[in-house]
């Protein structure tokens, strides 16, 4: 199991699909949260519903991606947070950017479809016919676009961090851009407490506290990787046979 009260309750493709048990808790807080939008509150159900199914389809995107590349990828958590897909793609700059970058591109295939569907429905005038369905596509419609531009905010461990990351890979390799995109994940990560002591939010900050840990994580896993390409170094200098010198005629 990835993380401790993670339920599994489906595969797909191969891929487990974990819940865990706190998005319960927090469901029934912000079902009763958005309830007030609509005349039915069963409607507030499907929108949360409806949130973690877009959330989900984004994960999809990043672990079907990795596959594609020859990577691993087979376990997904949802969370109040989100999601969680765990990838592993080839060390390869290109195949570590399609992974990432493939979650986003989801939100952005699906942003012109229900941006479609919303028109429609109002041309259709459901906005009065319908009002809870029409209110339900609209929601949709924002949560959708929320994703997509908060996952491109380029602080680590965020999408738009780990594309940044992938980036910088090309251009100084994996230990380097690791090291910097963690720097940025610690800014990014005070930013967002400050942020969520001004609005006093505790989401904001529980988000702030998760990045802040990732950025640790990653610069942990960048001075490991230092450390393991040191050793290579010297067992490879210690094997290869010293360099014959030429011969003076």
């Amino acid at each position: 199991m990835p993380m401790k009260g993670a339920l599994l309750i489906f595969r797909l493709a191969g891929i487990r699909v974990y819940l865990h048990f706190t998005w319960f808790i927090v469901a029934a807080l912000e079902v009763t949260r958005f309830a007030h939008r609509y005349q039915n509150p069963i409607w507030a159900v499907l929108e949360y519903c409806a949130l973690f199914g877009v959330v989900l389809m984004h994960e999809f995107g990043h672990a079907l991606a990795c596959r594609q590349t020859g990577g691993q990828a087979d376990t997904i958590v949802l969370w109040p947070l989100g999601g969680i897909a765990f990838v592993k793609p080839p060390a390869r700059p290109g195949a570590y950017l399609w992974s990432i970058a493939a979650g986003p591109l989801v939100n952005v295939v699906l942003f012109p479809l229900f941006t479609l569907f919303a028109f429609v429905l109002t041309k259709l005038h459901w906005k009065t016919v319908h009002p809870d369905f029409y209110q339900f596509v609209l929601t949709v419609w924002f949560m959708n676009a929320g994703l997509l531009f908060f996952n491109l905010i380029p602080v680590y461990p965020l999408d738009g961090g780990q594309i940044l990351r992938g980036l910088l890979w090309l251009k100084v390799g994996p230990i380097r851009s690791l090291k910097a995109a963690s720097i940025i994940g610690f800014g990014g990560a005070i930013l967002f407490a400050l942020w969520a002591i001004a609005w006093r939010s505790i989401w904001l900050g529980i988000l702030a506290f998760f990045i802040f840990a990732q950025a640790q994580t990653g610069w942990r896993a960048a001075q490991n990787l230092a450390i393991e390409s040191e050793d290579t170094a010297r067992r490879e200098a210690a094997i290869s046979p010293p360099p014959i010198p030429e011969q003076q005629r």
